[in-house]
Protein backbone atom coordinates (compact mmCIF):
# COMPACT_ATOMS: atom_id res chain seq x y z
CA UNK A 1 0.00 0.00 0.00
CA UNK A 2 1.19 3.56 -0.62
CA UNK A 3 0.64 6.78 1.29
CA UNK A 4 -0.73 10.14 0.11
CA UNK A 5 -1.02 9.32 -3.61
CA UNK A 6 -1.83 6.20 -5.60
CA UNK A 7 -3.33 5.04 -8.88
CA UNK A 8 -6.67 6.59 -7.95
CA UNK A 9 -5.25 10.09 -7.47
CA UNK A 10 -6.75 12.67 -9.84
CA UNK A 11 -4.08 15.33 -10.16
CA UNK A 12 -4.30 18.89 -11.42
CA UNK A 13 -1.24 21.01 -12.13
CA UNK A 14 -1.17 24.72 -11.35
CA UNK A 15 1.17 26.33 -13.86
CA UNK A 16 0.87 23.48 -16.36
CA UNK A 17 1.52 25.74 -19.37
CA UNK A 18 4.80 27.15 -18.03
CA UNK A 19 8.16 25.71 -18.99
CA UNK A 20 8.80 23.82 -15.74
CA UNK A 21 5.17 22.83 -15.30
CA UNK A 22 4.91 21.42 -18.82
CA UNK A 23 8.23 19.56 -18.61
CA UNK A 24 7.55 17.85 -15.30
CA UNK A 25 3.86 17.25 -16.04
CA UNK A 26 4.90 15.33 -19.16
CA UNK A 27 7.20 13.21 -17.01
CA UNK A 28 4.40 12.60 -14.52
CA UNK A 29 2.03 11.53 -17.30
CA UNK A 30 4.66 9.23 -18.77
CA UNK A 31 5.10 7.62 -15.33
CA UNK A 32 1.39 6.86 -15.27
CA UNK A 33 0.08 9.64 -13.03
CA UNK A 34 -3.54 10.49 -13.75
CA UNK A 35 -3.36 14.22 -14.55
CA UNK A 36 -6.93 15.33 -15.16
CA UNK A 37 -6.52 19.12 -15.39
CA UNK A 38 -4.19 22.07 -15.56
CA UNK A 39 -4.76 25.61 -14.28
CA UNK A 40 -3.40 28.78 -15.86
CA UNK A 41 -5.45 31.98 -15.44
CA UNK A 42 -6.48 33.37 -18.80
CA UNK A 43 -5.92 30.11 -20.67
CA UNK A 44 -9.12 28.31 -19.71
CA UNK A 45 -10.61 26.29 -22.56
CA UNK A 46 -7.24 25.46 -24.05
CA UNK A 47 -5.35 22.20 -23.67
CA UNK A 48 -1.80 21.38 -22.62
CA UNK A 49 0.74 18.60 -23.02
CA UNK A 50 -0.05 17.88 -26.67
CA UNK A 51 -3.78 18.02 -26.04
CA UNK A 52 -3.75 15.42 -23.27
CA UNK A 53 -4.80 17.76 -20.43
CA UNK A 54 -7.59 20.40 -20.39
CA UNK A 55 -6.69 23.81 -18.98
CA UNK A 56 -8.94 25.85 -16.66
CA UNK A 57 -8.80 29.42 -15.41
CA UNK A 58 -9.32 28.50 -11.75
CA UNK A 59 -8.75 25.57 -9.43
CA UNK A 60 -12.41 25.64 -8.45
CA UNK A 61 -13.50 25.14 -12.06
CA UNK A 62 -11.00 22.32 -12.52
CA UNK A 63 -12.18 20.52 -9.38
CA UNK A 64 -15.87 20.81 -10.27
CA UNK A 65 -15.39 19.59 -13.84
CA UNK A 66 -12.75 16.88 -13.35
CA UNK A 67 -13.02 15.73 -9.72
CA UNK A 68 -9.35 16.51 -9.07
CA UNK A 69 -8.30 15.55 -5.54
CA UNK A 70 -4.65 16.66 -5.54
CA UNK A 71 -2.65 19.50 -7.04
CA UNK A 72 0.99 20.10 -7.89
CA UNK A 73 2.12 23.73 -7.99
CA UNK A 74 4.70 25.02 -10.50
CA UNK A 75 4.34 28.80 -10.27
CA UNK A 76 6.86 31.55 -9.38
CA UNK A 77 7.47 32.28 -5.70
CA UNK A 78 5.56 35.56 -5.81
CA UNK A 79 2.37 33.73 -6.79
CA UNK A 80 2.83 30.44 -4.94
CA UNK A 81 1.13 31.52 -1.67
CA UNK A 82 -2.03 32.51 -3.56
CA UNK A 83 -1.88 29.27 -5.55
CA UNK A 84 -1.80 27.23 -2.34
CA UNK A 85 -4.63 29.25 -0.83
CA UNK A 86 -6.69 28.90 -4.01
CA UNK A 87 -6.32 25.13 -3.86
CA UNK A 88 -7.40 25.05 -0.24
CA UNK A 89 -10.41 27.26 -0.98
CA UNK A 90 -11.42 24.72 -3.65
CA UNK A 91 -11.21 21.95 -1.00
CA UNK A 92 -8.33 20.09 -2.66
CA UNK A 93 -7.20 17.68 0.08
CA UNK A 94 -3.55 17.35 -1.04
CA UNK A 95 -1.36 20.24 -2.22
CA UNK A 96 2.22 19.64 -3.35
CA UNK A 97 4.18 22.88 -3.84
CA UNK A 98 7.47 22.51 -5.70
CA UNK A 99 8.24 26.26 -5.76
CA UNK A 100 11.29 27.47 -3.88
CA UNK A 101 11.92 30.95 -2.53
CA UNK A 102 8.48 31.46 -0.96
CA UNK A 103 8.86 34.14 1.76
CA UNK A 104 8.63 32.75 5.28
CA UNK A 105 6.06 35.31 6.43
CA UNK A 106 3.81 34.37 3.50
CA UNK A 107 4.21 30.70 4.37
CA UNK A 108 3.27 31.34 8.00
CA UNK A 109 -0.08 32.72 6.84
CA UNK A 110 -0.61 29.92 4.32
CA UNK A 111 0.33 27.25 6.85
CA UNK A 112 -2.36 28.27 9.32
CA UNK A 113 -5.05 28.69 6.66
CA UNK A 114 -4.40 25.27 5.14
CA UNK A 115 -4.32 23.56 8.52
CA UNK A 116 -7.62 25.20 9.40
CA UNK A 117 -9.20 23.86 6.23
CA UNK A 118 -7.80 20.34 6.67
CA UNK A 119 -5.66 20.54 3.53
CA UNK A 120 -2.45 18.51 3.54
CA UNK A 121 0.50 20.50 2.14
CA UNK A 122 3.76 18.93 1.00
CA UNK A 123 6.44 21.61 0.58
CA UNK A 124 7.15 24.25 -0.49
CA UNK A 125 10.66 23.92 -1.90
CA UNK A 126 10.30 20.18 -2.21
CA UNK A 127 10.71 17.52 -4.93
CA UNK A 128 7.27 16.03 -4.30
CA UNK A 129 6.59 12.34 -3.87
CA UNK A 130 6.36 9.03 -5.67
CA UNK A 131 4.20 6.04 -4.80
CA UNK A 132 6.14 3.55 -6.80
CA UNK A 133 4.40 2.11 -9.88
CA UNK A 134 1.26 4.09 -8.99
CA UNK A 135 1.77 7.86 -9.20
CA UNK A 136 4.54 10.45 -9.31
CA UNK A 137 3.75 14.00 -8.21
CA UNK A 138 6.59 16.50 -8.56
CA UNK A 139 10.10 16.34 -9.96
CA UNK A 140 11.57 13.10 -8.58
CA UNK A 141 12.94 11.05 -11.51
CA UNK A 142 10.68 8.07 -12.09
CA UNK A 143 13.37 5.73 -13.38
CA UNK A 144 15.29 5.55 -10.09
CA UNK A 145 12.48 3.72 -8.29
CA UNK A 146 11.66 0.05 -7.85
CA UNK A 147 8.69 -1.35 -5.97
CA UNK A 148 9.42 -2.75 -2.54
CA UNK A 149 8.92 -2.50 1.24
CA UNK A 150 10.82 0.66 2.24
CA UNK A 151 9.24 4.07 2.84
CA UNK A 152 11.45 7.15 2.58
CA UNK A 153 11.04 10.70 3.90
CA UNK A 154 13.57 13.46 3.29
CA UNK A 155 14.24 17.17 3.71
CA UNK A 156 16.61 17.14 0.73
CA UNK A 157 15.61 16.62 -2.89
CA UNK A 158 18.96 15.56 -4.33
CA UNK A 159 19.69 13.27 -1.38
CA UNK A 160 16.29 11.68 -1.94
CA UNK A 161 17.37 10.78 -5.46
CA UNK A 162 20.76 9.51 -4.32
CA UNK A 163 19.38 7.27 -1.58
CA UNK A 164 16.53 5.92 -3.72
CA UNK A 165 19.00 5.05 -6.47
CA UNK A 166 21.28 3.34 -3.95
CA UNK A 167 18.39 1.25 -2.63
CA UNK A 168 17.21 0.33 -6.12
CA UNK A 169 20.77 -0.66 -7.12
CA UNK A 170 20.91 -2.87 -4.02
CA UNK A 171 17.63 -4.57 -4.97
CA UNK A 172 15.70 -2.84 -2.20
CA UNK A 173 12.49 -1.29 -3.47
CA UNK A 174 10.26 1.42 -2.07
CA UNK A 175 6.58 1.94 -1.24
CA UNK A 176 6.38 5.75 -1.23
CA UNK A 177 9.18 8.35 -1.24
CA UNK A 178 8.31 11.81 0.11
CA UNK A 179 10.39 14.98 -0.03
CA UNK A 180 8.93 17.32 2.60
CA UNK A 181 11.10 20.34 1.71
CA UNK A 182 13.89 22.18 3.45
CA UNK A 183 12.35 25.57 4.21
CA UNK A 184 11.86 26.77 7.81
CA UNK A 185 8.07 26.50 7.38
CA UNK A 186 6.70 23.50 5.51
CA UNK A 187 3.25 22.00 5.54
CA UNK A 188 4.18 18.46 6.53
CA UNK A 189 6.95 17.38 8.88
CA UNK A 190 8.91 14.22 9.55
CA UNK A 191 6.53 12.98 12.25
CA UNK A 192 3.50 13.29 9.96
CA UNK A 193 5.09 11.04 7.32
CA UNK A 194 6.70 8.65 9.80
CA UNK A 195 3.29 8.09 11.38
CA UNK A 196 1.77 7.30 7.96
CA UNK A 197 4.54 4.81 7.19
CA UNK A 198 4.21 3.30 10.66
CA UNK A 199 0.54 2.57 9.98
CA UNK A 200 1.06 1.31 6.41
CA UNK A 201 1.01 -2.49 6.31
CA UNK A 202 3.18 -2.75 3.19
CA UNK A 203 5.91 -0.44 4.49
CA UNK A 204 8.21 -2.76 6.41
CA UNK A 205 11.10 -0.35 6.99
CA UNK A 206 11.66 3.40 6.94
CA UNK A 207 14.47 5.69 5.82
CA UNK A 208 14.72 9.27 7.09
CA UNK A 209 17.06 11.83 5.52
CA UNK A 210 17.66 14.94 7.58
CA UNK A 211 20.07 17.83 7.61
CA UNK A 212 21.51 20.43 9.93
CA UNK A 213 19.34 23.21 11.28
CA UNK A 214 16.22 23.25 13.42
CA UNK A 215 15.10 20.44 15.70
CA UNK A 216 12.72 18.44 13.52
CA UNK A 217 15.03 15.42 13.43
CA UNK A 218 15.29 15.38 17.22
CA UNK A 219 11.49 15.56 17.51
CA UNK A 220 11.18 12.75 14.98
CA UNK A 221 13.67 10.64 16.94
CA UNK A 222 11.59 11.03 20.10
CA UNK A 223 8.45 10.06 18.18
CA UNK A 224 10.15 6.98 16.76
CA UNK A 225 11.35 5.90 20.18
CA UNK A 226 7.74 6.04 21.43
CA UNK A 227 5.79 4.76 18.45
CA UNK A 228 7.77 3.13 15.64
CA UNK A 229 8.68 -0.53 15.81
CA UNK A 230 9.77 -0.96 12.21
CA UNK A 231 13.46 -1.08 11.22
CA UNK A 232 14.84 2.35 10.39
CA UNK A 233 17.95 3.92 8.91
CA UNK A 234 18.82 7.60 8.67
CA UNK A 235 21.35 10.02 7.26
CA UNK A 236 22.08 13.60 8.39
CA UNK A 237 23.58 15.95 5.82
CA UNK A 238 25.78 18.91 6.65
CA UNK A 239 28.31 17.51 9.10
CA UNK A 240 31.07 19.76 7.74
CA UNK A 241 29.01 22.97 7.58
CA UNK A 242 30.57 25.89 9.54
CA UNK A 243 28.40 26.95 12.51
CA UNK A 244 26.18 29.94 11.77
CA UNK A 245 26.44 29.69 8.01
CA UNK A 246 23.42 28.94 5.85
CA UNK A 247 24.06 25.90 3.68
CA UNK A 248 21.62 25.21 0.85
CA UNK A 249 18.11 25.05 2.26
CA UNK A 250 16.70 28.04 4.07
CA UNK A 251 16.11 25.84 7.10
CA UNK A 252 19.65 24.44 7.16
CA UNK A 253 21.25 26.88 9.57
CA UNK A 254 22.88 26.16 12.90
CA UNK A 255 22.47 28.74 15.66
CA UNK A 256 23.18 28.83 19.36
CA UNK A 257 24.79 25.39 19.29
CA UNK A 258 21.52 23.72 18.34
CA UNK A 259 20.65 21.87 15.16
CA UNK A 260 24.07 20.31 14.61
CA UNK A 261 24.62 17.05 12.79
CA UNK A 262 26.08 15.58 15.98
CA UNK A 263 23.03 16.42 18.10
CA UNK A 264 20.70 14.94 15.52
CA UNK A 265 22.77 11.80 15.09
CA UNK A 266 22.89 11.27 18.84
CA UNK A 267 19.12 11.67 19.18
CA UNK A 268 18.50 9.16 16.40
CA UNK A 269 20.93 6.60 17.78
CA UNK A 270 19.43 6.91 21.27
CA UNK A 271 16.06 6.10 19.65
CA UNK A 272 17.57 2.91 18.20
CA UNK A 273 17.82 4.20 14.63
CA UNK A 274 20.86 3.23 12.59
CA UNK A 275 22.60 6.34 11.20
CA UNK A 276 24.63 6.07 8.02
CA UNK A 277 27.96 7.79 7.44
CA UNK A 278 27.09 8.22 3.76
CA UNK A 279 23.89 7.96 1.70
CA UNK A 280 25.21 4.93 -0.18
CA UNK A 281 25.54 2.90 3.01
CA UNK A 282 21.84 3.09 3.89
CA UNK A 283 20.94 -0.18 2.09
CA UNK A 284 23.63 -1.98 4.11
CA UNK A 285 22.18 -0.70 7.38
CA UNK A 286 18.72 -1.85 6.34
CA UNK A 287 20.10 -5.30 5.45
CA UNK A 288 21.71 -5.48 8.88
CA UNK A 289 18.30 -4.71 10.36
CA UNK A 290 16.76 -7.67 8.53
CA UNK A 291 15.17 -5.87 5.57
CA UNK A 292 15.21 -7.88 2.34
Amino acid sequence: MSILVNGETRLLVQGVTGREGAFHSTAMLDYGTNIVAGVTPGKGGQSALDGRVPVFDTVADAVVQTGANATCIFVPAAFAPDAMLEAAEASVPLVVCITEGVPALDMLRVYHVLRGKGTRLIGPNCPGLTSVDEAKVGIIPGNIHSRGPVGLVSRSGTLTYEVVQAMTDAGMGQTTCVGIGGDPIVGTNFIDILDMFNQDDETEAIVMIGEIGGDEEEKAAAFCAREVRKPMAAFIAGRTAPPGRRMGHAGAIISGGAGTAESKRTALEVAGIRVADSPSSIPHLLRDAGVR
